[in-house]
This record gives C-alpha cells, sequence and structure tokens, in this order.
C-alpha cells in the first residue's frame, strides 16, 4: 500500500489528539473560572422562567413568574460581572479564541492574529445582561425577556465556541435551541450587538 495513505493517517491520528487534549484543557479552564459561581444553574433557571411567563395568557400569572425570577435575574448579573473581572486578571494568552471556523490545534498560538479575547467577550457580555435586566431604556416584559434570552444564548455560544470552535458552538446553538447563531446578534441589544462586531473585528 502507498506509503502516503499510513503518513497522512498518522498525521490525522496526530491532529486528533492534538485537538482533543487542547479542547479538554479548555474545557478544564473554563470549569474552574465558573466553579466559583452558580451561573449555569441560574441561566437555565431564568430562560426556562422566561419562556413559562411568556407561555402565561394571564397577566396577573405571567407577573407573578416574572417577580419570582427578578432575584434571580440580579443574581445571575452579580456573578457573571464577577466571573468577568475574575478572567480579567489572568494572562491574556489562555484566554484566546481563535477565529478560524474550524477546530485547529493550537491555532491561538501559531495564527495569533486570527483570534478573539475571550475575557473582552466576557465582559461585555457581563455589561450587556445587566443593561437589559435593568431595562432602563423601558422595553415592555416581553421584549425584555426576549433579549435577556439571546443576551444568555451569546453568552453560551461564546462558552462553547472557547471550548471547541465557532462552528461547533453555532451548530450547538441550532440544535439545543433551534435558534441560527445570526438570529442571536441579531436579537441583543444594540449596544451589546455593537460591542461585539467591534471585538470580532479587533
Amino acid at each position: 500500500m502507498d506509503m502516503r495513505f499510513f503518513v497522512l493517517i498518522g498525521l490525522a491520528a496526530l491532529w486528533w489528539l492534538a485537538r482533543n487534549f487542547e479542547q479538554r484543557q479548555r474545557i478544564v479552564q473554563l470549569s474552574q473560572a465558573l466553579g466559583r459561581y452558580e451561573i449555569e444553574k441560574l441561566m437555565e433557571t431564568v430562560m426556562d422562567g422566561y419562556l413559562r411567563a411568556m407561555g402565561e395568557a394571564a397577566a396577573d400569572r405571567r407577573e407573578q413568574v416574572l417577580a419570582y425570577l427578578r432575584p434571580l435575574e440580579h443574581k445571575l448579573c452579580q456573578q457573571l460581572a464577577a466571573l468577568a473581572a475574575d478572567v480579567a486578571t489572568q494572562p491574556a494568552a489562555v484566554w484566546r479564541i481563535s477565529r478560524v471556523p474550524v477546530a485547529l490545534p493550537y491555532a491561538t498560538q501559531w495564527l495569533s492574529g486570527l483570534t478573539v479575547d475571550a475575557r473582552e467577550l466576557l465582559a461585555l457580555h457581563a455589561k450587556g445582561l445587566g443593561q437589559v435586566i435593568d431595562n432602563q431604556t423601558g422595553r415592555s416584559e416581553r421584549e425584555r425577556a426576549y433579549m435577556a434570552c439571546a443576551e444568555l444564548l451569546l453568552l453560551q455560544h461564546t462558552c462553547h465556541w472557547f471550548c471547541r470552535s465557532r462552528s461547533i458552538a453555532s451548530a450547538r446553538l441550532m440544535a439545543r435551541h433551534q435558534t441560527r447563531y445570526a438570529q442571536v446578534v441579531a436579537s441583543v441589544s444594540p449596544a451589546t450587538r455593537s460591542a461585539y462586531a467591534a471585538a470580532l473585528a479587533a
């Protein structure tokens, strides 16, 4: 059999091993950063609560659900802001995300010009969610809940992107929430969308 075939098989195996090793490292890194907080649990509770509230036909029942969620919303905002502050003190090199759509092992090192700072993304997610929850613009409860969900989905996308790749993060978004990445970006607040676009273009 042609020796080139075995060389290609060997290279593919090395690529697979290197990619999986790096991804495991990143999953552990993010898990350790999140370990001090209840962010994932709060996100799930708040998003499920929004869906339940918006499904209530009676206004008084909808308000009861939203009233229950308010302290959880603020707790989530506080914890997300604390997480962003924590990672901001850590080295930039370990929080870089590759802008290459597919997972290439250690692309953040050998394609450093095609990276995004996850610390910056976490900071803008924290700020964006806080502004939507505070609702100083006076959006209706339905608009506020819809936009807050979009903010949380974009945060979730960033976390999956950091651990895997942008394409996998987008695929998970579609599989779990039947929502396209572009739709989420279009649904967050204008301030978040502008800051997010600037971060990706930097």
